[in-house]
């Protein structure tokens, strides 16, 4: 029998780079195919997720890429106060082909950016929270660089089909429900 060692094993230093509007997208929407209704949406608690990354993955640091809009410095607050480091980016906004009026972020520039290069040197592996397919070739780089721990998808039942090449890397929030949902601090206790 080998001799365990006392020493202690070295701290993992792993990055999360989180597309905000997909997880959050992910989550709460409902999921309709032909007709049925295969997924319910659900509130996710974002400080619970945090500790689900640090925990799991190992995460020492997570990056939140999200649309900076005026009227919503109370969320990047306590965003900031679970433990993410926020990434802002300009909002546009646009109306839709239904006539919605929508914003977007557009994150994933910055996203690949620092995965990529700008904090690349600074983390052993990566977990990259999305299910858009516009990030195949970020996690591609990943994998050949030895980077990728994780492809952390928020919804089971609806992701790009072109991830699918990295099975091997996926885990997702949808499926973490118990854990990550955020629940009510008054919810009524049956007698």
């Amino acid at each position: 029998m080998a001799k365990q060692s006392n020493k202690p094993q070295p701290k993992a230093n792993n990055y999360a780079f989180i597309d905000s509007q997909n997880l959050n997208m992910g989550v709460s929407s409902n999921v309709v195919h032909k007709g049925k209704n295969i997924y319910r949406g659900w509130k996710l608690d974002y400080r619970k997720f945090r500790i689900f990354l640090r925990n799991k993955y190992r995460v020492e640091n997570a990056y939140l890429f999200i649309g900076n809009m005026a009227g919503q410095e109370a969320l990047y607050t306590y965003l900031q106060e679970c433990g993410y480091i926020l990434v802002l980016k300009p909002t546009t906004s646009y109306t839709d082909s239904l006539g919605k009026i929508s914003v977007k972020g557009n994150v994933g520039t910055d996203l690949v950016l620092y995965a990529s290069a700008k904090v690349f040197d600074d983390y052993d592996k990566a977990v990259v929270v999305t299910g858009d397919g516009d990030f195949l070739s970020l996690c591609e780089y990943l994998v050949d660089e030895s980077k990728l721990l994780k492809i952390v998808i928020p919804n089971k039942k609806k992701y790009s089909q072109l991830l699918n090449k990295f099975s091997d890397y996926f885990d997702f929030v949808s499926v973490n429900k118990k854990k990550l949902e955020k629940t009510s601090a008054h919810k009524k206790r049956r007698v």
